[in-house]
Parts: structure tokens; sequence; C-alpha cells
């Protein structure tokens, strides 16, 4: 599938809309979640696409932008992945707080597609990268910023052990996170706790307590 019609999917199964957390941003995210799984299963299945995870402001995703941006001097003038981006929520706030550059990288094409729409309805350019996160030298950047990549557990494993790495070589790493199953809660340092409003479909709840987390590092920390 090309990018256009990427670009022609998300346009046709998604509305511009705020997230709750992070009312600064305008991006393009599905308005119910049970319709567009259902399209994107009966659309795309057949091409070996992922789930669309990418059209949602998942929980610790909004927390981490809403970090970010009331944090600025986090990612001020420094050099920013988003690691796992989907929506580039993330990306997005880091380069409203002031980064010198941001990479927004998922596995799924439709969110390098998504990611780049939304920079532009922001006014903003986002750089992004369609392909393993964990293939990209982490020395590369100041600051890693994760949201949600704790969900599932082969998928959790390898992005934790890069993020170990990452953090190991004096990169910052801070996840976003509603304490999911797989987060490594021995090797991380809570900074700050927020109430997400989220749908029943996605998290269960109305509201879910989401937060930012610092991944150790033990040569510093």
């Amino acid at each position: 599938m090309t990018p256009s019609l990427r670009e022609d999917f998300i346009r046709s199964h998604t509305a511009l809309a705020h997230p709750p957390l992070v009312p600064e941003l305008r991006l393009w995210l599905a308005e119910e979640a049970t319709a567009l799984w259902e399209a994107s299963e009966a659309t795309l299945d057949e091409a070996g696409v992922p789930p669309p995870f990418w059209a949602f402001a998942w929980a610790g995703g909004q927390a981490l932008a809403r970090f970010v941006l009331d944090q600025p001097e986090t990612v001020l003038g420094k050099r920013v992945l988003d690691f796992g981006s989907g929506s580039g929520i993330v990306g997005l706030a880091a380069i409203k707080a002031g980064a010198a550059d941001v990479l927004a990288a998922d596995l799924d094409p439709f969110a390098a597609v998504v990611a780049g729409m939304n920079a532009t309805q922001n006014g903003h350019y986002l750089r992004t990268y369609s392909g393993d996160a964990t293939a990209l030298r982490a020395q590369d950047f100041d600051v890693i910023l994760a949201a949600d990549v704790c969900y599932d557990r082969q998928e959790a494993n390898a992005a934790t052990q890069w993020l170990r790495q990452a953090a190991n070589s004096a990169v910052t790493v801070l996840l976003g996170d509603p304490e999911r199953k797989y987060l490594p809660s021995d090797e991380i340092q809570s900074l700050a706790t927020y109430e997400v409003p989220t749908s029943l479909a996605l998290e269960k709840a109305t509201v879910t307590a989401t937060q930012v987390w610092k991944l150790s590092n033990p040569n510093f920390d």
C-alpha cells in the first residue's frame, strides 16, 4: 500500500481531535475503537498490516507528552527519539517543548504517515522512521521517549533490552506507562503521575492513572 493510500485510509477512518490531557495538539484519532479495528481487519489483513495502534492517544503517550510540555528542560535543545511513536503525540510534544531534533520511529508504516499528517496539522515538521527502532544507534540521541511499549511480552522484552542499553550509555530514557504487565518495575523511578481520561474500549476505565518513569542507569544513578 502506498503512502497516499495510507493517508486516504487515515482520513476516512479518523477525525481531528484534541487529546484530553494534551489539548495543545490536534491529531487524527479514531472516534470509535471497534469500528476502526473492524475496518482495518477487513481492508488490511491480507496485506499483513498491524492493528491500528497509531489511531489512538493511549494513556502512556498522553502522560509522557504532558510531562514533556510541562517540563520542557527535559528535551530543550536536545536530540530526541520518540520510540514506538504511534500517532507521534510524544514527538510533537518534544518539538513544541524546544527539542533540537526529533525522530518518530515505529514498526507500522501507517504510524509514519499519520505522524507526518499530525505534524503538518500542528504546524511542525517531524522526521519519521518506519522500521525497528532497536536497529538505530541509541548514542545518536540525548533523550529517548517511549510510551505504551510494555503491553506485549515479546515486544516489551526487545524494547526494554535496547532501552536499558541506551540508559547504560548515558542516554536519558523516559517511559510513559500505566504499569502494564511487562513494565520493568525494578529498574525505574517514577517522575510524575497523571489521571488520564481514557476510552473503556481501550483501557477498560474512563480514567487511567499513568506514570512517567525514568529508566535507571546503574553507572550514574
